[in-house]
């Protein structure tokens, strides 16, 4: 039998405290006010210059005078202004209508019991009536954090329209209120929801794809993942437009796009910290893609931009899934950053990107069996 002295004890017991008061400051507590982190060590390399279109998005976020996320609470990051906020500000000075596009109806159903937990389901105006509808399960982005589906509302309305389909856009609770892996859950749970309601909102099940963006693109392929090993209806198709798909805190556009906007490194480390449990979280295989198992999943349309600290994530990505044996394009398109997708109406770049993920889902469903 060993025996420690009460001074050995004390010490003991000392080191146990210290050890857990370490723990429970590496990750933010479960509250919306919980204080930012420290800032990481500010890099000196500047991001590449932004086209003309995209730049003048990036200058009217600026007018709208957000403060910087990575110094925010998450409850006051929430109510700063979003790149989608600049892009409607962009286009009422072209002339152009900032309301949403009336020709696509939505309505909001609860997919589970928390407030969060519903999905905006899109359909078009014209088709009210129809049947067998395709069906995407789309969700947005934020970092886990941040942003609603009211935040990404041009993607999805835009895809409802462009491929006559129900467009789902899932909502789903927010770190660090819910940490990891709770979005993961919610996004599978969605899944598993519009196949077993699409056909009641005229959608067909067997015709079902997944997207999303940032955040939302590493849930499109989480649960294409979750799709395959729990032998669920898979989707004929991912659309993962800049997803989070790598942990590594080295790769080359960590580096080059570090001080980028509308999303910088230090926004990656701030939402990490909101997120994840613990440090560990960063390399389960939901959250670093790349070493999940990606064999057998659908062919896969990955879009990135030049500017974004996630560049490297969706091209790391990419070169995983063909070395599993999947079907990929993926494509950088230049002079763009984070959150271009959907800014077609005003950035070259983006109108590129939505006809690439539209004629990619186009073409899956064109091949999808028929009832």
């Amino acid at each position: 039998m060993i025996r420690f002295s009460p001074r050995a004890s004390l010490i003991a017991i000392a080191a146990m405290s210290v050890a857990v008061s370490s723990s429970a400051l590496a990750q933010s507590a479960r509250s919306a006010d919980a204080a930012p982190p420290p800032p990481p060590p500010a890099m000196a390399m500047q991001p590449a210059k932004a086209a003309p279109d995209m730049q003048t998005v990036l200058d009217q976020l600026a007018a709208l005078g957000g403060k910087p996320i990575e110094t925010l609470t998450p409850a006051v990051a929430r109510t700063q202004p979003s790149a989608a906020d600049a892009t409607k500000q962009v286009m009422i000075k072209h002339g152009l209508a900032a309301s949403p596009d009336a020709t696509v109806t939505t309505r909001d159903i609860p997919y589970g019991s928390d407030a969060q937990q519903f999905a905006r389901v899109y359909k078009p105006a014209a088709l009210a009536n129809a049947k067998n509808l395709p069906v995407i399960v789309y969700y947005h982005g934020g970092g886990w954090v941040i942003a609603t589906v009211d935040t990404y509302d041009a993607a999805p309305r835009l895809l409802a329209k462009q491929l006559g389909a129900i467009v789902v856009s899932v909502e789903y609770r927010h770190a660090p209120e819910f940490k990891f892996p709770a979005q993961h859950d919610d996004a599978a749970a969605a899944y598993r929801w519009t196949l077993q309601n699409a056909a009641s909102w005229g959608g067909d099940p067997r015709k079902i794809a997944v997207a999303g963006e940032s955040a939302g693109g590493n849930l499109a392929v989480a649960t294409a993942i979750y799709a395959r090993d729990n032998r669920l209806t898979t989707p004929l198709h991912i659309v993962s437009v800049y997803p989070i798909a790598n942990s590594s805190m080295t790769l080359p556009s960590r580096m080059d796009s570090a001080n980028a906007k509308p999303l910088n490194g230090a926004m990656l480390k701030w939402f990490g910290y909101y997120y994840q449990t613990t440090p560990a979280d960063a390399q389960d295989p939901r959250l670093n893609l790349v070493k999940a198992n990606l064999r057998g999943l659908p062919p896969t349309t990955i879009i990135n931009a030049q500017i974004d600290p996630l560049r490297s994530d969706g091209e790391t990505l990419a070169a995983a899934m063909r070395k599993a044996g999947d079907r990929v394009e993926q494509r950088t398109f230049p002079g763009v950053t984070h959150e271009f997708f959907g800014m077609g109406m005003v950035v070259r770049g983006a109108q590129d990107a939505n006809t690439l993920a539209i004629a990619r889902l186009k073409a899956a469903f064109a091949a999808a069996p028929r009832r």
